[in-house]
């Protein structure tokens, strides 16, 4: 009897559990289906009152005038190549800092890495005046205004601000592995560099993966700094900052915003689609070390 009980107040529970989870699915729902149905119609600068949650018609004009502006093309290209390279090397210079703060001993390293925690708790609006003197003072031939509204600047500042945040991330990865796997390696006559390379980097891929996921969608939906570093650049504009100029002055054309959002979230939802099975899972090293 008590064991009938139980299991009808565990049901009970996962009902209400399931209930309360699709309802807050359909309520966070709401605004992104509001944004679908509304980039196949056609406003007259002002949205429609009361806000319409089903289509009256599939007109794809909004997406055809995104695809056929002749910054289209531009936008798309930079934000391709400034996102893809900021990953590439961020993930870079995050994991082997990582690995540093990690597992090996240096004078400072605690010190050194409280200041790296510190930096994340600064707000990225703070940091963009000394981040732009910096770039205007790096000094270049053919360069009149340093690295300011540069690729190379863009890319840099990217970097640099997330490099603090994505080792904090892998830095505790990298603590969790067994220092036994490393000690094998050691007995193998092997050094930091042999640690890294056939024990660390291998047992981290999903963690590195998943950064570098997330990271892909933090730089590919950028707006703030690129706006203040490259804006005055006409060949340097990225998506966000197309989404930005669809915003006239004195009106709108909403249906154009809706559907450049939703092409911009193509790119971001396909990575998460293809690799959720590939993100940070427990006991990858359970049986790594013979006991």
């Amino acid at each position: 009897m008590k064991r009938n009980s139980k299991r009808l107040t565990e049901t009970i529970g996962q009902i209400l559990l399931w209930l309360v989870l699709i309802t807050a699915l359909l309520i966070f729902s709401i605004p992104f289906i509001f944004m679908i149905t509304n980039s196949f119609e056609e406003f007259s600068y002002v949205l429609p009152y009361p806000p319409k949650l089903l289509p009256t018609q599939l007109n794809f004009d909004a997406y055809a005038h995104i695809l056929h502006m002749d910054i289209f093309p531009t936008a798309v290209k930079n934000s391709i190549i400034n996102t893809s390279l900021a990953v590439v090397l961020s993930v870079l210079v995050s994991t082997l800092s990582a690995y540093g703060f990690a597992r090996i001993s240096f004078p400072g390293r605690d010190k050194i890495f409280a200041i790296y925690l510190f930096t994340l708790m600064m707000p990225g609006f703070l940091n963009i005046i000394p981040q732009f003197l910096v770039l205007k003072g790096i000094t270049l031939p053919g360069l009149s205004n340093g690295l300011v509204g540069t690729r190379a600047g863009l890319i840099l500042i990217y970097v640099a601000t997330n490099v603090c945040g994505h080792t904090f991330f892998l830095r505790n990865f990298f603590r969790s592995l067994p220092d036994s796997l490393s000690e094998s390696v050691v007995m193998d006559g092997g050094g930091h560099r042999d640690i890294f390379f056939r024990v660390m980097l291998p047992l981290s891929t999903p963690a590195i993966g998943t950064m570098a996921i997330f990271a892909f969608q933090g730089f590919w939906e950028e707006y703030f700094t690129a706006k203040v570093l490259v804006g005055a650049n006409e060949s340097m504009i990225t998506f966000p900052l197309l989404l930005q100029r669809l915003n006239g002055q004195y009106a709108t054309r909403w249906e154009w915003v809706f559907a450049a959002s939703l092409l911009a979230l193509i790119p971001v939802v396909s990575l998460f689609i293809l690799f959720q099975k590939k993100l940070v899972v427990g006991g990858l090293t359970q049986g790594a070390v013979k006991g």
